[in-house]
């Protein structure tokens, strides 16, 4: 009965010590860390197609009821700033036109905005990158999230916005820049479909798949 009575108190004193200790200080992983990688990451791809189009195409769009390809990058920076905004950040938004039709001025509103989006993260540690934010209406599709998750959101939205800005360069005979192969590179392709089974091509650095 003793030895029991002492296994009892033993447990009771360890479920106290870990109840004790919140669950993001345990062990959550280098959440910061890689919500800053895969954000610092989108900023390079997204200025590198930006800047991919000639500002004479810079009011180009595939259809009349899109944006045209300089309104799509002022959307990237609007929405990253509205939505950073609910994170509640020490660091003040940057100032921004939104109506801006240089491609100099749309540039810089677009690295301006994922640039306090670095700052903003920056801020913050992995445990409070967990903590969960509630979200306004115009995002109730996504509910009550982390921090970390509207993060990832925006990054999913920028995608979305650089798989139109890809197909705008495309329609005007311009390679986006990350499907560009380097001129180290050669890849053999072996064509199907409507070309012989025995063709082979070899892709250099001036041909791509279009």
């Amino acid at each position: 009965m003793k030895r029991l009575m002492q296994t009892l108190v033993t447990c009771l004193v360890l479920a106290v010590g870990s109840a004790g200790t919140p669950v993001a200080a345990q062990s959550v992983g280098p959440v910061q860390t890689e919500v800053l990688r895969d954000w610092v990451a989108m900023k390079d791809r997204m200025m590198k197609i930006a800047d991919a189009m000639p500002e004479a195409k810079f009011d180009y769009k595939s259809t009349p009821a899109q944006r045209n390809y300089g309104e799509q990058i002022l959307h990237v920076a609007t929405v990253n700033v509205r939505v950073l905004q609910l994170l509640q950040p020490k660091t003040p938004p940057p100032a921004m036109n939104a109506k801006a039709t240089s491609k100099s001025e749309i540039l810089k509103a677009l690295a301006d905005a994922f640039d306090w989006g670095t700052t903003i993260i920056k801020e913050r540690t992995s445990e409070t990158m967990l903590q969960v934010v509630q979200v306004p209406d115009v995002l109730r599709f996504l509910g009550d999230s982390t921090q970390a998750r509207l993060m990832y959101f925006l990054i999913g939205h920028t995608w979305d916005i650089y798989g139109q800005m890809a197909v705008y360069l495309r329609l005007n005979g311009i390679v986006p820049p990350a499907s560009v192969t380097p001129s180290v590179l050669r890849l053999t392709v072996r064509y199907t479909g409507d070309f012989p089974e025995d063709r082979i091509g070899v892709i250099g650095p001036d041909e791509r798949f279009r």
